[in-house]
């Protein structure tokens, strides 16, 4: 039996992908390297810095490299240790003024407000939620004119935590269609896999594909 990758293992409640994340979070330190995701610094290298929404920002990596770089900053997630020392680290290179880091289950709730960027890079997790809702609930925050930027794995690492061989990845059209968006308010900027050389915890490197999806809000 092939098992999708976004496949749950249990129902959601408010505090799974709490109880979940923070003991990981708690374990794990993943130094920060500076560098972005590849596919948001590739999208956003043409666009004028305005104001984003992080989704699942994890240590802030992707925050972080943003703030140094104009934009302004709403990075959430659900764990508390990983959302402080991500605050550490924007208070260490003189970011504070530019990414805020606040404590949300995205799955719940989201933030008030609009955004330019809307970003959920690897958005993933073994807990059983309501993703295509969430991303569609990310959708509806993205400003006229702004970018909602969704990037998945479409394949496995040989470090990942999933090592299943029957686990089936979406293509990046899958996700979209599960999305339910209007196509008279969304002009596709990106929606393909894409090949990268990913880096491992011990330095060993692979080649990995991305499903990038950029989608830019229109009025038409």
């Amino acid at each position: 039996m092939t098992k999708h990758v976004d496949s749950a293992t249990a129902p959601h409640s408010a505090d799974a992908s709490e109880s979940f994340w923070e003991p990981h979070y708690q374990k794990n330190i993943r130094p920060w390297t500076g560098l972005p995701n590849a596919a948001l610094a590739d999208i956003t290298a043409d666009l004028t810095p305005g104001s984003v929404l992080d989704i699942g920002c994890g240590e802030g990596g992707d925050a972080l490299w943003l703030a140094g770089r104009g934009w302004t900053v709403t990075a959430i997630d659900v764990s508390a240790t990983v959302l402080e020392r991500a605050r550490a680290q924007a208070a260490e290179r003189g970011l504070t003024a530019n990414v805020t880091f606040e404590k949300y289950d995205a799955s719940q709730s989201f933030p008030d407000g609009s955004f330019d960027l809307v970003s959920a890079q690897y958005f993933h997790t073994p807990i059983g939620i309501p993703r295509e809702q969430v991303l569609a609930r990310a959708a509806v925050t993205v400003a006229l004119q702004g970018v909602l930027l969704i990037v998945d794995h479409a394949s496995t690492a040989p470090w990942s935590w999933n090592q299943d061989s029957d686990t089936r990845f979406p293509t990046p059209q899958d996700t979209l269609a599960k999305l339910n968006l209007d196509n008279n308010h969304w002009q596709p900027m990106r929606v393909e896999a894409a090949q990268r050389t990913a880096s491992g915890p011990n330095g060993q490197t692979a080649t990995v594909t991305d499903n990038v999806i950029a989608l830019r809000r229109v009025d038409r």
